[in-house]
């Protein structure tokens, strides 16, 4: 539990905090809030918002844009990991339940998110359809650590969620690239990140391997790893960055065509494992060294996103929290369930089919991508104000979850 709990503190605590000075600075002087976010750092500048036939990087630009491209990066090394590695945990039989139970917290949500936004009527459909992918989100960490808290730490539920949330995450990245382009799209610079990565992976990790091949000693690969370390793959990282802004995708995502080339080891053993720690593969060294970084990085994303007026409040909150808090459970259990049963998958042993509805209830906080998607669906205004508070309140899902796992008799199983 303590690895789990300093996860959480490393990298949610922060930006709980940033998220709450947000909350209370735009309710007290939303003026000066708003000229913080908007802050022009460089006019006319080679990256930033396009507008007005230039660009322009403001401080909002510099997080959300740039900066946030770490965080996604260590999102996706976890989800490349998960697939790619042969114990990865989204491999063979054993993540076909959760991965069918991911389908269905990602249907559940759209659904009841559009159903009810057309019940409002066609205004309102109109206004706020682009945010369909808000509620399909999952924050890992909280999420975690609240199965834990319902589940105990060593109910097969608590891998169960971890998988999903895996998977929603990697649908989400998925998500953002193809739906929620950041500019007119320009695919043909793509070849730029594409270049970057066959680049690096043949010359700074293939190649020298290949070199060493039947030398123990492994002298290339070493000297590569002793004077130039990450610097091929920061380098290689920058240019995709630029070949995804321009071509119109979230520049957030840029990193992730490099993170499959850097050099990795021949197992994972969980983002929560204590061994993961003493992986000393170049992946893994780069992913210690980005942990601090990160953890400012996300507070100034709660204070640079969360700051929205209570006034703010309207059908599009309404909209969020039921696409989580509805689509979620609802979606996670009937999706599961059929997976299990129907198509006979099946459940981890000491798992019961009632428990995939507290596991959906738990993987109904969004926060942290829900709050990220609601930025990039809307433009500023009050939709989009309304839209996050629905994230920020995506919380309230930890009572609804603790409620479910009384009412559903969940039987604790602590390590």
């Amino acid at each position: 539990m303590y690895r789990v709990w300093n996860f959480i503190t490393n990298y949610s605590l922060l930006l709980i905090f940033g998220a709450v000075i947000a909350l209370i600075w735009a309710n007290i002087d939303p003026h000066s809030y708003h000229a913080f976010v908007e802050f022009k750092i460089w006019d006319h500048a080679p990256i930033g918002h396009y507008h007005h036939g230039y660009r322009t990087l403001t401080l909002h630009y510099l997080v959300n844009d740039m900066l946030m491209a770490f965080f996604f990066a260590i999102a996706a090394k976890e989800v490349w990991e998960a697939v790619a590695l042969k114990n990865g945990s989204l491999r063979g039989k054993k993540a076909a339940t959760p991965l069918f139970a991911t389908v269905g917290g990602m249907v559940g949500p759209i659904s009841v998110y559009l159903g009810l936004a057309l019940i409002f009527g066609s205004d309102t459909y109109e206004a706020v359809k682009n945010g369909w992918a808000i509620p399909t989100a999952t924050d890992i960490a909280f999420s975690y650590l609240v199965g834990r808290m319902v589940f105990g730490g060593g109910h097969p539920a608590v891998r169960f969620l971890l998988l999903l949330a895996i998977a929603d995450d990697a649908a989400g990245l998925i998500i953002l690239a193809v739906f929620y382009p950041s500019g007119e799209l320009l695919p043909q610079w793509l070849l730029l990140s594409v270049g970057a990565a066959v680049a690096v992976y043949v010359l700074a990790n293939w190649l020298p391997r290949r070199m060493d091949r039947g030398n123990q000693d492994r002298p290339n690969s070493t000297w590569m790893r002793k004077n130039l370390g990450f610097w091929p793959y920061l380098i290689a990282a920058c240019a995709s960055w630029y070949g995804f802004m321009k071509a119109g995708i979230h520049p957030a995502l840029g990193l992730l065509p490099i993170v499959p080339t850097i050099p990795h080891a021949e197992r994972a053993f969980g983002i929560f494992s204590e061994a993961e720690s003493y992986l000393t593969d170049l992946l893994n060294q780069i992913e210690h060294a980005l942990k601090h970084p990160v953890e400012v990085v996300l507070f100034f994303f709660g204070l640079l996103n969360a700051g929205v007026e209570f006034s703010a409040i309207g059908e599009p909150t309404w909209l969020v929290l039921a696409g989580l808090m509805v689509g979620k459970p609802i979606g996670v259990l009937l999706f599961g369930a059929i997976g299990a049963h129907v198509l006979k998958l099946g459940l981890p042993q000491g798992m019961r089919t009632p428990d995939l509805f507290v596991i959906g209830c738990i993987s109904a906080i969004g926060f942290t991508v829900s709050l990220f998607i609601a930025a990039v669906a809307f433009p500023p205004g009050e939709v989009q104000d309304a839209a996050k508070m629905g994230a920020l309140f995506s919380f309230a899902a930890a009572i609804m979850s603790w409620v479910a796992g009384k009412v559903l008799r969940v039987e604790k199983h602590e390590l």
